[in-house]
């Protein structure tokens, strides 16, 4: 198998994942392949569905949170998260996606954000926290149970207020 990506300094933000090669939309630079059982939720824990986390193997845990990210998760056979290009990715590139594609909830990041982006929200939040327009930018790109999960909440708000 070919090395398609690499950890590296992160210039102000420790360590990150960087593309060897281009990519283009819908490519896979990670495949996401789960290590053990469930845990609890925490600062390196993938949410793998409405209610488990778990860890990745690899270097899941090396790829920064973005407010503008240049990829986004798609769920495998096995559950666990691939990371694929949500565009163009040039070789030399961080590869980011923001956490809040694959956790309903973000309570581990109490800093601010330090992504640096002109569009970032000042803090990594989960998806529960994004605004719409930024839910409906993801499309095609965050893992399923979140959208369940805002589906239930919404219909939870319709029978609360009917």
């Amino acid at each position: 198998m070919t090395t398609v990506i690499e950890e590296r300094t992160a210039h102000g933000r420790g360590q990150g994942v960087f593309a060897l090669g281009s990519f283009i939309k819908g490519d896979i630079l990670y495949v996401g392949v789960l290590d053990g059982g469930p845990i609890s939720n925490h600062s390196h824990a993938s949410q793998i569905s409405k209610t488990k986390f778990g860890f990745h193997k690899g270097l899941s845990s090396k790829f920064n949170h973005s407010c503008d990210p240049n990829c986004g998760i798609v769920l495998n056979e096995s559950g666990g998260h691939n990371i694929v290009a949500m565009g163009d990715i040039a070789a030399e590139d961080e590869a980011t996606y923001d956490y809040a594609m694959r956790n309903y909830l973000i309570e581990h990041f109490p800093g601010p954000c330090a992504c640096g982006q002109a569009n970032c929200r000042g803090s990594i939040t989960g998806w529960k926290d994004l605004p719409q327009q930024r839910k409906n930018d993801y499309a095609g790109f965050v893992a399923p149970y979140l959208i369940e999960m805002d589906v239930e909440l919404l219909n939870l708000h319709r029978m609360d207020t009917s």
